[in-house]
Formats: structure tokens, C-alpha cells, sequence
């Protein structure tokens, strides 16, 4: 029997998700740096979160590898200290595999920043030498503990 392409998409495709961010909790990720996991490809290694950095806060230096990063700023100004731009709310920003640079957050308010990564990022020293990896399981593995630990339901945020 014949099926229409949309009978046949949703034997297979996967279902429409509508995750409430107010139920996934702002997980530590270093000094007055928080993630808030939105999804988890474990099949592309691509994830998706929400980025929020306390005024004086930074995220060290680090290269992206094995994909791009996109990233929307939503709340507060944010920049990279090898560049001259800063990210403020309604800015979009492209990172290409292999830019190396260290977020820092000047200003008075936090910033809130909408990211989407591929791949891995390799946090350097001062010689270029990797100390830390983030990856999506890494991150993943990060939500997961933190909410057991705090007694917070893990929300499926894989696909």
C-alpha cells in the first residue's frame, strides 16, 4: 500500500518537541559562567544552550574544532578579547571550525547568548596546549549529574 509522504514522514520522522527552559535548571560551568542545556544531537555531536555570564565573568580561551558555532545574543554585551566587535542583545555571531578566542563580559548586566556548537572545544593554556574538552557528552553528562545531584528531573533533551 502507498503512503503519502506525510504518512510516511511520521512512521519515521522524529516528533516536535516544545521544551519550557523555565523547567531545565542553569547548570555551573566555571566562575560566574552558567549553561542551560536545549538539546543534545548525538548523532552530529551538535548542541544547543543557553549561555549566561555574570558581569566580570569570562569563558578561557578556547578553539572550536569539527564544526561551527552560531551564536544569538539575547540579554547584556559579551565580546572576545582578540576581536574589536561586541555582541549585544540582538546580535548574531559565526565562528568557523578552528577560531580561537576568550569570551569575557565587561558591562554591568549578565549576559544571556543563545549558542549552537559542533564538535568540541579545546580549552588552551598560554602555549596552545589543550587543558579541558566540552563536546555534547560532556555536556550532557555535566546536565545529567547536576540534576541528580540537586534532585531536578533530567529532561529528554537528546535526539
Amino acid at each position: 500500500m502507498s503512503k503519502t509522504l506525510n504518512e510516511f514522514t511520521e512512521l519515521f520522522g522524529l516528533p516536535d518537541q516544545a521544551i519550557d527552559l523555565e523547567e531545565i535548571p542553569w547548570v555551573p560551568q566555571g566562575d560566574r559562567v552558567w549553561f542551560k542545556p536545549v538539546r543534545f544531537n548525538l548523532a552530529t555531536g551538535q548542541w544547543i544552550n543557553l549561555l549566561k555570564v555574570k558581569p566580570g565573568g569570562a569563558v578561557n580561551r578556547h578553539r572550536h574544532t569539527g564544526g561551527q558555532v552560531m551564536a544569538y545574543t539575547m540579554q547584556g554585551q559579551w565580546r572576545y578579547l582578540e576581536r574589536t566587535w561586541v555582541a549585544k542583545p540582538g546580535t548574531f555571531v559565526y565562528e568557523p571550525p578552528g577560531d580561537i578566542h576568550t569570551l569575557v563580559v565587561d558591562g554591568e548586566e549578565e549576559m544571556i547568548t543563545l549558542f549552537i556548537l559542533e564538535g568540541s572545544i579545546h580549552y588552551l593554556d598560554d602555549q596552545d596546549q589543550i587543558i579541558e574538552q566540552d563536546d555534547v557528552f560532556s555536556k550532557m553528562k555535566r546536565y545529567m549529574e547536576y540534576c541528580e545531584k540537586h534532585n531536578i528531573e533530567v529532561k529528554d533533551l537528546k535526539f
